[in-house]
């Protein structure tokens, strides 16, 4: 089975252009989205440009911030505090990678954990290891989504996360604990990494090596959801050599048309629920 992440985000949209339908009809106001780029890299500029698409699509307010490369930090973490400030705004994002000049950390710091729709702040990634409420990370987000669609108890498998990065391997480790798995986090200095793979009921690759997964290291009947993107000479292909695991697997994403189109759709759904969470701090 192929997981179609076009249709199941194209599915999540219509749900959530009627939640903002809703959402007007009961506030007389929308989520807000403001975008802040920086630079010319161009997956960025594409990324944000189908970001901004699908916010109109579903009824948001979609604004997009841009800066040229050179722009000093205390610009953009000014524009930061006012966006903070305005009711308006539901949801705050900085598009990465950042250039050098510009402190990460400090940028995802000081957007309100409230506004943080990445679900990157300190704040977020604490109550999400804990179990508490949170923003969730989109694209780890998007994979559980996918991953629901195909097994609704998740209750005891083995999970296999491949990559250990702060963006995708764990806030999807902890998505997978909160559904009662059995996960393994690997990385670089895994030392068998087939041999942990083949153990697996689930597989989430995440580590930006294209075709690192084979067919040989896929147990029968398994999940595989590839977040990987490469750009190679015979065009974008994931983490996960799809041709081979494909005939093993239970199910699988494809790259492209997988996990990318679900990763906007959360991100969409983030700002909803951040617009949602606003107002009733506001009316309570």
């Amino acid at each position: 089975m192929i997981i179609d992440g076009k249709k199941t985000a194209a599915e999540l949209r219509k749900e959530l252009k009627k939640k903002v339908t809703e959402l007007k009809s009961t506030f007389n106001a929308v989520p807000g989205l403001t975008v802040i780029l920086v630079g010319e890299d161009p997956p960025s500029k594409i990324y944000v440009k189908n970001k901004e698409k699908f916010a109109k699509e579903i009824g948001i307010n979609s604004e997009v911030i841009r800066y040229p490369e050179n722009v000093e930090e205390k610009v953009v973490l000014n524009k930061i505090r006012e966006l903070n400030d305005d009711n308006k705004v539901s949801g705050i994002l900085t598009q990465l990678p950042l250039p050098k000049h510009i402190d990460k950390r400090k940028v995802i710091e000081t957007i309100l954990p409230g506004k943080d729709v990445d679900g990157f702040h300190p704040a977020n990634v604490g109550n999400l290891s804990s179990g508490y409420d949170s923003n969730i990370p989109c694209t780890p987000l998007g994979c559980y989504l996918l991953l629901k669609q195909v097994e609704k108890n998740l209750s005891g498998k083995h999970a296999v996360v491949i990559g250990r990065s702060n963006l995708n391997g764990k806030p999807m480790t902890q998505l997978l604990l909160k559904e009662n798995c059995t996960v393994t986090i690997t990385h670089s200095k895994t030392k068998d990494l087939k041999a942990e793979c083949n153990r697996a009921d689930i597989i989430i690759a995440a580590v930006g090596r294209p075709k690192l997964v084979k067919g040989d290291w896929v147990k029968k009947d398994a999940i595989v959801i590839d977040v990987g993107i490469n750009k190679t000479d015979s065009g974008l292909v994931g983490d996960v050599d799809f041709d081979e695991v494909s005939k093993v697997a239970k199910a699988i994403t494809p790259v492209p048309g997988g996990v990318g189109p679900m990763t906007i759709a959360c991100l969409l759904s983030n700002t909803i629920e951040c617009f949602k969470k606003n107002k009733s701090k506001l009316s309570s």
